[in-house]
Parts: C-alpha cells; sequence; structure tokens
C-alpha cells in the first residue's frame, strides 16, 4: 500500500524522530475507529522502539482533524441499541488515546495545519507541545449540534484558563492561531511554508537530549499536577533524587564543570 491511501502515514524516522501523518482527507481527518486504533498502534510501537526520541503528529489536507466522523456515528443510530455500544466504546478509545499520548514516555508534538475542532482540538490540547501554522483554527463546536464537548472538555479544561475553556465550550466559536497561542493551547504559530521545518528543529532539540531523563521528567510533570503543593514536592523530591544517581546526571553535570559537550548513553 502506497502512502498516499494509507489512513495513517508513518514515515520513516529521522534523527529520532517518527512523523505521523493523519491521511483522511475524505472525511477531514476524523477521529475514527479506525484513526484512533491507527494512532494508537503507531504509538505504541514508538514507544517500544528505543531509537525514536519524539513523535510529531501531523496531517494532510486544509484540516487537521475534525474530530469525531458524524457519518460513522449517525450509521451507529441504526443498530437495534440505537448506537449505545457504538459509543460507549467510540469514546472509550478516543480517551485511550488521549491517555496513551500523555502516557508516552516520548514527547509528542501536534503539528498543525488547518482546522482542529471537537476531538481534535483535543487531540491537539492532549500532546504535549502544539505548533500550528498562522491561519489554524479551533474550536468546541459541539454545543451547535446539541452535543456539548464533554471528553474534549477534559485535555482542554487542563491546558488553558478555566474561562477561556469555558468560552470555547459554551460558544462553539472558531478561535485563530494567534488566540489559541494566547490562552495556551498551542506552544507558537509559523507560516504555513515554515511550518515542517519549524516542528522538526523543535524535535530534534528535545530529541538531542538523554531519553530517559526526557520520559522521567515528562512522567513527573503530570503525575505532579494532580497532588497538592506538598504532595508535589515530596514526589518531585524523590525523583530529582532518583535521577542524580543516573549516569545521566552524573555526566551531564561533569560536562558542564569540564566546560564540554556531555556524551549520552542510553541506559
Amino acid at each position: 500500500m502506497d502512502n498516499e491511501s494509507q489512513l495513517l502515514i508513518k514515515e520513516a524516522p529521522i534523527n529520532s524522530i517518527l512523523r505521523l501523518v493523519m491521511n483522511d482527507q475524505n472525511s477531514k481527518n476524523a477521529l475514527s475507529n479506525k484513526m484512533i486504533s491507527a494512532l494508537m498502534d503507531a504509538i505504541a510501537f514508538a514507544n517500544d522502539d528505543n531509537s525514536i526520541k519524539v513523535i510529531v503528529i501531523a496531517s494532510k489536507g486544509n484540516v487537521y482533524s475534525a474530530g469525531h466522523d458524524l457519518k460513522e456515528i449517525t450509521q451507529a443510530r441504526k443498530g437495534p441499541d440505537n448506537g449505545d455500544s457504538f459509543f460507549k466504546e467510540l469514546f472509550r478509545s478516543c480517551s485511550v488515546l488521549m491517555q496513551a499520548i500523555v502516557n508516552s514516555s516520548k514527547p509528542v508534538i501536534a503539528e498543525v495545519n488547518g482546522v482542529a475542532t471537537a476531538a481534535g482540538c483535543q487531540l491537539v490540547a492532549s500532546c504535549d507541545l502544539a505548533i500550528a501554522s498562522n491561519n489554524s483554527k479551533f474550536a468546541t463546536p459541539g454545543v451547535n449540534i446539541g452535543l456539548f464537548c464533554s471528553t474534549p472538555m477534559v485535555a482542554l479544561s487542563r491546558n488553558v484558563h478555566k474561562k477561556n475553556a469555558m468560552e470555547m465550550l459554551l460558544t462553539g466559536d472558531m478561535i485563530s492561531a494567534q488566540k489559541a497561542k494566547e490562552i495556551g493551547l498551542i506552544n507558537n504559530y509559523v507560516e504555513v511554508e515554515e511550518l515542517e521545518s519549524t516542528v522538526m528543529q523543535l524535535a530534534q532539540k528535545i530529541a538531542s537530549k538523554p531519553s530517559l531523563t526526557i520520559a522521567t521528567g515528562k512522567k513527573a510533570f503530570y503525575e505532579q499536577a494532580d497532588m497538592t503543593l506538598s504532595k508535589a514536592y515530596e514526589y518531585t523530591s524523590e525523583v530529582m533524587k532518583n535521577n542524580l544517581l543516573r549516569d545521566d546526571a552524573k555526566e551531564g553535570i561533569s560536562a558542564f564543570v569540564e566546560k564540554r559537550s556531555p556524551n549520552w548513553k542510553e541506559e
């Protein structure tokens, strides 16, 4: 199967960076069951491959992802249970995907070119970092069709200020890349022509760091976020102590003191 006919293109890793490109343009890169499954498999593959240090989730077409496939949802209503079992599995699997991104030991960067709505916006919010083209737009528009974006709300509310999240959820309005950066949904936006190179430069910078240290820090970041202040300091103090005992920290500190470049070795 050639790349252009694949639902999700898994490009050959370059400099320890794996680019996953959503390629279901007829369905606006919807997070259908098949797309969710393909992303899950690709992330699991990356997690098991020590040569991969950063994951990028990009897309083809002018829509990054329109969220769940409404045609698929409408078809499911024709089932004997009016779609109940299908809807339950759809939201379960989508939630598992979003958690897999957060729980992956590899940093995940959303490379957003175009519109990201509903679960597509949720995907952007779930990634560790997000860079968009300057003409990209974002929305959680479920309220406009009688379906509040409750699962996208989970990722959205954990990444942007509550009042900004509520405004997006209650109005369903589209926001610009500039506004998305302002409220913390994305890290930055650039010209379309510069998007891929900007993302790859960022990914390469991260990939040049010791992977075990990155994995340790990413896990600790999300773990401490839900703790009380005292518990967070207790937990991260233990994480730092254990980190300090590893070869990465020993080499990094020695290199800094000796004014040389560190020689990272995978543990």
